[in-house]
């Protein structure tokens, strides 16, 4: 299957300097343009776009090719210039006229009459460029053309810069072999600067992903664009092809690959061979350690291979690399089986006796299916690469050595290794399946202790794969009968219970079992201490619960206990960003976003990134927001923690501007919160669904959503998952029921939150009161409860529930006849959501809210109140309008009593805040 992107990608800096050159040729003064690249590059995607934009701009477009055999005959791509000519009825004439020419200058003698050929055609050219409009010529695989032809592109070349003519060829830079006839010509060309050259770079890690991204039609997971790119080094037509494939090397690109190697010596095509075996760079000394060639036989094949564009010297001269992964591969892969695996084993024993990396070492005995040898290299290699945060590499390496290891190797202690791999890159499914074959070894042999001491990990995994706390706290207590005596590992399962029931937010169960931890274990403890700080957190205590979890960071890190430093960032910015604390939320998160890669903690990182994408939309930032959920979602690896903050994210995007993909996100994230039976998880979601309703008028659904959120936070005392629902419940009520059931509403949420008293939810309880009362005509304790609670959100940059105070309080100066006031908190709330529009529900009430609905002044009482707003007095409105001065007087009365203003300056307000007023129709 072939794909193809639907747009070109990298590649603004060439189509803006050929929009320079085709505007140049347009005034009178083209040249000749080449556009090179090695294969697969993009230059004929580029020259078509191009193409398309001297169409665009009135140019006539002209499109010649070469093809391989042309080199060998005289005029070939000329031959298409003609044609292409004769194709449009205004250049025919001319294309004929080439036609006939090059006929004509066939049966006489080529070299005596070569120099009068090409002034001939060039003329022709010239005279046609001249006659019509601007003209494009586009010549493609200019390392075919013959001498003639290059001969007559260079005479063009010159006469280009007096004429509206644009010449653009490409060719690839990876086929100017020696005596290829287009290598000394464009030297010179360049040289004496009559032509100018552009060359194609490869994409950039991120350019291809972006390409891979709109091939697929959607964002693809950063490890797989990460593959992508190093197998397609960033070309566009690999990427392609690599992406159809999956598997594998395309056949296309491996057949492209072998058809250039087979112009190869046999001397150069054998050391290509072998030294493929050694990956996509290749040292020196091991290459000739394992052919045992001549020196003079192993420089006059690597020349051989450079020349060809194969292989490329190393900057530090110790080795080469092949030009791209692409050719290694299709050579690795025709080797003959017997071959490949002589080759693997001499390079291993080389590289052993030479002291290469135990890693490499372990892949070359492997391929050489020497596993006794393999299998200490892959330990020595795995123990080296976690050591040093590789994790990835320590994960094959691990799978390597389970795959090589002697029937009575300890696989239990193996997969036990592989599995702490595998969960720190995100394959929670894979180190689930470790972890289990490692704890029915465990038991199988007898060994209860080490089995118990596996759970607390595997618990974790169990966690991120939807687990819900019955089952995970069974886990653990059954952990701790087969622990009984052993207090340092009874002490993990009880920090592990700790961390289950924190999780779920049963803060009290969760600092009992923190206490039996360190009453087991004095000593500090970094998953115990990052535990009980996250717990302190949602009691309230907030400098004692950041204090703890900044000491166990700083510890940590400081030890190079990795999982958990990168465990405690993780607790300390997705707690903030929960908590309402934007600024510390996003430090800590982008800090340990940064830790979490270095150190491959990969679900660690995934999970941060998702939380840093709810700061994002809580602080407004809705576009960034979105497309870092999208980033988490694509990147997360089935971690399902991870899916269902990005989705609450992705749905809280939504309410406003795509209700269905609100809702559709909102309700999978709910499905599987609900299976985790866990309060973060379930509640954000059933606030959205609620907040989504109410914004859609389904008072009751909204209401229902409310209710299941107050008792699963009721249940455990909870109040930073509760107070998004206190707006939003008293909206509802005020609209569904009134102002009595909003008051109940209101008296049942604040218990907790003032309970808990955690700063970020109160501004909740503020902003409630000021709705009831607002609903309630008093306008006075309203606009104080509202402006308390506008400077709350603003304070702590809670962005949704600030804007809605905003408008709250334009609706509160518009009932109290301060339209002045009014109209600059909505136009305040304008300017913060930019091109995008606040609910309209939100708007209700308000001087915006009010635009829509029609003008209550006649036509009269418009010019009256414009006047007025222009500072006249009702004299000078009289004689303006030709009435009398007791007529103004009256219809100044009407407009008070239809807007319910008393002042002329309200008037004025009133105006300023409806723009569709001046343009009211004539009644």
């Amino acid at each position: 299957m072939t794909l193809s992107s639907p747009v070109l990608i990298g590649r603004r800096d060439l189509l803006e300097l050929a929009g320079r050159r085709l505007a140049g040729a347009a005034a009178g003064s083209g040249e000749l343009l080449f556009l090179a690249g090695e294969a697969g590059i993009g230059k004929t995607r580029l020259l078509r776009e191009i193409s398309v934009r001297a169409a665009a701009a009135g140019f006539a477009v002209i499109g010649t090719a070469a093809t391989p055999g042309d080199v060998e005959i005289a005029a070939g791509l000329l031959s298409d210039l003609g044609a292409g000519l004769r194709r449009d009825p205004a250049t025919a004439p001319t294309g004929t006229r080439i036609m006939q020419r090059l006929r004509d200058g066939a049966r006489g003698d080529p070299d005596r009459h070569r120099r009068l050929l090409v002034t001939d055609l060039t003329e022709m050219v010239e005279r046609v460029a001249t006659c019509t409009r601007p003209m494009l010529i586009t010549c493609e695989d200019l390392h075919w053309a013959d001498d003639l032809t290059l001969d007559v592109l260079a005479r063009m070349a010159l006469r280009a810069r007096a004429l509206p003519l644009l010449l653009v060829g490409t060719y690839r830079s990876d086929e100017l072999y020696p005596r290829v006839p287009m290598r000394a010509w464009r030297a010179r060309l360049l040289t004496q600067r009559h032509a100018e050259e552009v060359r194609l770079t490869r994409l950039s890690r991120t350019d291809t992903a972006e390409l891979a991204a709109a091939i697929a039609g959607t964002r693809l997971p950063a490890a797989e664009t990460a593959a992508v790119f190093a197998r397609s080094d960033g070309i566009p037509l690999h990427v392609e092809e690599f992406l159809a494939a999956a598997d594998g090397v395309p056949d296309t690109l491996a057949d492209a690959v072998l058809f250039r190697a087979e112009r190869l010596g046999p001397a150069a095509r054998e050391l290509a061979g072998a030294a493929s075996v050694l990956g996509r760079s290749f040292d020196l000394d091991l290459l000739i350690a394992i052919t045992g060639g001549a020196p003079a036989t192993i420089d006059a094949a690597l020349r051989e291979l450079g020349e060809n564009f194969f292989v490329l010297p190393r900057a530090d001269g110790t080795g080469f690399d092949f030009r791209h992964a692409l050719i290694r591969d299709a050579l690795y892969a025709d080797l003959t089986p017997l071959r490949r695996r002589e080759l693997h084993g001499r390079a291993a024993a080389a590289a052993a006796d030479a002291g290469f990396a135990a890693a490499f070492v372990s892949d070359q005995y492997e391929r050489a299916q020497r596993a006794k040898d393999a299998f200490p290299y892959a330990m020595t290699g795995a123990t080296e690469a976690a050591q040093l945060s590789a994790h990835q590499e320590a994960a094959e390496l691990y799978r390597r050595a389970l795959r090589t290891a002697d029937p009575a190797a300890d696989r239990a202690a193996l997969l036990s290794a592989l599995a702490a791999e595998l969960a720190a890159i995100d394959e929670n499914d894979a180190a689930d399946r470790a972890y289990a074959e490692a704890y029915r070894l465990r038991l199988d042999r007898d060994e209860p202790l080490a089995a118990a001491a596996l759970l607390p990990e595997w618990v974790a995994v169990r966690h991120l794969l939807g687990d819900g706390l019955d089952r995970r706290v069974e886990q653990l207590r059954a952990g701790l009968t087969l622990a009984a005596g052993d207090d340092g590992i009874r002490a993990r399962l009880h920090g592990a219970l700790a961390a289950a029931y924190m999780l779920d937010r049963r803060l009290t169960e969760a600092l009992a079992d923190g206490e039996r931890s360190r009453a087991l274990h004095l000593a500090e403890d970094d998953d115990r201490d990052t535990t009980i700080g996250a717990v302190l957190l949602f009691l309230g205590r907030l400098d004692e619960g950041y204090a703890l979890l900044e000491a166990v960071i700083d510890r940590a890190a400081a030890a190079h206990r990795e999982r958990q430093a990168a465990r405690a960032h993780r607790m300390l910015g997705s707690s903030a960003s929960v908590l309402v604390e934007y600024e510390r939320a996003e430090h800590w998160l982008t800090r340990g976003i940064a830790y979490a890669d270095r150190a491959e903690r990969f679900n660690d990182r995934h999970y941060m990134a998702a939380h840093l994408a709810h700061v994002r939309w809580a602080t407004g930032d809705f576009t960034g927001a979105e497309a870092q959920a999208r980033a988490a979602l694509a990147d997360g690896r089935g971690g399902i923690t991870t899916r269902i903050t990005a989705l609450h994210v992705l749905g809280f995007c939504g309410l406003v501007t795509d209700p269905a993909g609100a809702h559709a996100a909102l309700t999978e994230a709910a499905a599987l919160g609900e299976a985790m039976h866990e309060l973060q998880r379930v509640s954000p979601a059933w606030w959205g669904l609620a907040e989504l309703a109410l914004l859609g008028g389904d008072h009751a659904t909204a209401l229902a959503w409310c209710e299941r959120g107050h008792a699963a936070s009721a249940g455990v005392g909870d109040a930073a998952y509760l107070y998004p629902y206190t707006v939003t419940g008293v909206r509802t009520h005020l609209a569904a029921t009134g102002p009595t059931a909003a008051r109940d509403w209101l008296a049942r949420v604040s218990g907790l939150l003032t309970g808990r008293g955690i700063p970020g939810t109160l501004a909740a309880l503020d902003h409630a009161q000021g709705l009831i009362l607002l609903a309630e005509g008093q306008t006075g304790k309203a606009r104080v409860a509202l402006e308390r609670a506008s400077q709350a959100w603003s304070r702590r940059r809670r962005f949704w529930e600030g804007s809605a105070a905003l408008l709250d309080r334009a609706r509160c100066a518009h009932r109290s006849r301060r339209p002045a006031e009014a109209a600059a908190l909505v136009a305040e709330v304008r300017t913060r959501w930019g091109t995008r529009t606040p609910p309209a529900l939100w708007l209700a009430g308000t001087p915006a809210g009010e635009q829509t609905r029609p003008v209550p002044l006649t036509a009269r009482e418009m010019e009256v109140a414009r006047l007025v707003a222009a500072g006249r007095t009702d004299r000078e409105i009289a004689a303006a309008l030709v009435i009398s001065p007791r007529t103004v007087s009256a219809h100044l009365e009407h407009i008070r009593t239809k807007l319910g203003v008393s002042r002329r300056t309200q008037i004025a307000g009133w105006l300023a805040a409806y723009p569709a007023a001046g343009e009211h129709r004539q009644r």
